[in-house]
């Protein structure tokens, strides 16, 4: 098939630190360019793939200090991408909404993934609107804020095989890693190590959006002694960070479409330690690879006894479920379908 892959343009594809949908969307891209499609990415200039990539703009936008405006990099990213439609079979996005108003006008098939949580007020009325554009879920918990749109599939994230190395011994601290900022509790994970007195190594970015709540509420808790703030680390630094964890430690208090890391996680075979939020349920098997908490006092039993877990069975558990042949089968399935059953355009 002749695909093309259309990127958000915060981060490059993949992200050189934090990012996962342009992560997501590099492995999808490079899978189906290895089993033999014709793949096209539209990304930032620094963007690394073996399709054939069309920079949007030079360098992906967070790390730009020259892109004031973030918008008009993605709307001449979307005038390229309509202007050789009709070269491609499908086109797929992973930029929310930005394109509905064109892609409905357009006769190529086209379908979205979403990403982002969409538990947000204002997502109703645009999809009551735009109920005619084909999208994809990341989870079932994702979807049920939207239940009247005109969802083709949930398919789950999936990652290389030979991305993370299987570590069968841990160093015995917890990880935590993403991002700090209210949702993620991170003073949770903080919390949990500390009554465990179990060392935690936190590696996390704070948006400027979060800053303020990092200086007010999370700087002081880093000076623990068992606790130790990393920073934003690289992509190459992930799997010994997560590798050599006794557990990751996924404290969320908000509805996560997905959870990225737990997978990144259970590939190195640490268990995860997570709360009843959103996708948990559906990513995590719990006692098997990793525990399903609901409150403080679960989760610091179920860091007391973590370490019982076999650590085989997480990788194994990984492979079952999350590698990224089974996410590009299930996006093909889902090109297929749309090929063959085109959307009527607006006029």
């Amino acid at each position: 098939m002749h695909i093309a892959q259309v990127a958000p343009l915060y981060e490059s594809v993949p992200p050189k630190t934090y990012g996962g949908t342009e992560r997501v969307v590099s492995y999808l891209t490079e899978e189906l360019v290895r089993q033999g499609h014709d793949v096209t990415l539209f990304a930032s200039g620094d963007s690394e793939t073996a399709a054939t990539l069309v920079p949007a703009c030079p360098r992906s936008l967070r790390l730009d200090e020259e892109a004031v405006d973030h918008m008009a990099p993605h709307v001449l990213m979307l005038e390229e991408v309509y202007r050789h439609a009709d070269a491609f079979d499908v086109i797929h996005f992973h930029i929310d909404y930005l394109h509905y108003p064109v892609s409905r006008r357009q006769d190529t098939p086209q379908v979205t993934t979403l990403h982002g949580r969409l538990d947000l007020p204002a997502l109703g009325p645009l999809y009551q609107e735009f109920h005619d554009m084909p999208v994809v879920s990341i989870s079932d918990a994702q979807r049920v804020p939207l239940n009247g749109a005109d969802w083709q599939a949930t398919v789950y994230h999936g990652l290389p095989t030979d991305l993370y190395q299987f570590r069968p011994e841990s160093e015995g601290y917890f990880a935590f890693l993403g991002r700090i900022s209210p949702e993620k509790r991170v003073d949770r994970a903080i919390e949990i190590a500390k009554t465990v007195k179990v060392p935690l190594k936190i590696a996390a970015k704070v948006d400027p959006v979060d800053r303020k709540y990092f200086a007010n509420e999370i700087e002081s808790m880093l000076e623990h002694p068992l606790v130790e703030y990393l920073g934003e680390i690289h992509e190459a630094e992930k799997g010994e960070f997560l590798g050599n964890a006794a557990a990751l430690l996924f404290p969320i208090d908000w509805p996560e479409p997905f959870g990225l890391v737990m997978i990144e996680a259970l590939a190195c075979g640490t268990p995860v330690v997570a709360y009843r939020h959103g996708s948990v349920p559906e990513v995590l098997a719990d006692k098997r690879a990793g525990f399903i908490v609901s409150e403080f006092d679960e989760a610091v039993q179920a860091a007391r006894t973590v370490d019982h877990l076999d650590r085989r069975a997480c990788r194994d558990y990984f492979e079952e479920r999350f590698q990224v042949a089974r996410m590009a089968h299930d996006y093909l399935n889902v090109y297929e379908q749309l090929v063959l059953t085109p959307m009527q355009t607006v006029s």
